[in-house]
């Protein structure tokens, strides 16, 4: 059985039966809005998964809301990818940063909402993460080497650089 998953039993006259598995996430308190600029970081070859960034964001609280911001040229097979990994695929025409600023700007007034996670190598969006620190939400940003934004990862709280990239 996977890790974190539990058996569900049954307790009959005849005696326990497993009658299911229940995966139990452990609350962290913080709630987190992920938004991930799907141009921008999901690439081929740049190599990044979205259980990765996942992962990573566990060891700071509970995913509440996942987006993956895309243009219309993703191709089919990326916004099912998507979809089945738990994220609202977001497919919009044209450039997909407008779109990206528009949801983390509602997830910023969003009072159920405690950190602000960008997926994103761009620099175009140092006024969401300031914005979203002025307001009193922590800030992260995910991003992968190389044209990792500089400015962004000196405004984030926490910065976290997939792909074993260094600083």
């Amino acid at each position: 059985m996977p890790s974190g998953w539990e058996k569900i039993v049954s307790v009959t006259k005849s005696g326990m039966e497993i009658i299911g598995q229940m995966k139990r996430k452990v609350s962290r308190g913080k709630k987190i809005a992920l938004l991930i600029d799907g141009p921008n970081i999901l690439r081929k070859e740049l190599g990044v998964k979205l259980e990765d960034i996942v992962e990573a964001l566990n060891e700071i609280g509970d995913i509440r809301v996942a987006k993956v911001i895309l243009n219309q040229y993703a191709p089919q097979g990326l916004i099912e990818a998507v979809s089945n990994q738990g994220f609202e695929p977001v497919v919009v025409p044209g450039e997909t940063g407008v779109k990206l600023a528009v949801e983390a700007m509602k997830e910023i007034y969003n009072p159920h909402i405690d950190v602000i996670a960008l997926a994103t190598r761009n620099a175009e969006f140092l006024p969401v993460i300031l914005k979203a620190k002025e307001k009193g939400k922590e800030t992260v940003v995910i991003g992968v080497e190389p044209g990792f934004s500089a400015a962004l990862k000196h405004a984030a709280d926490y910065v976290i650089i997939l792909g074993g990239g260094e600083e």
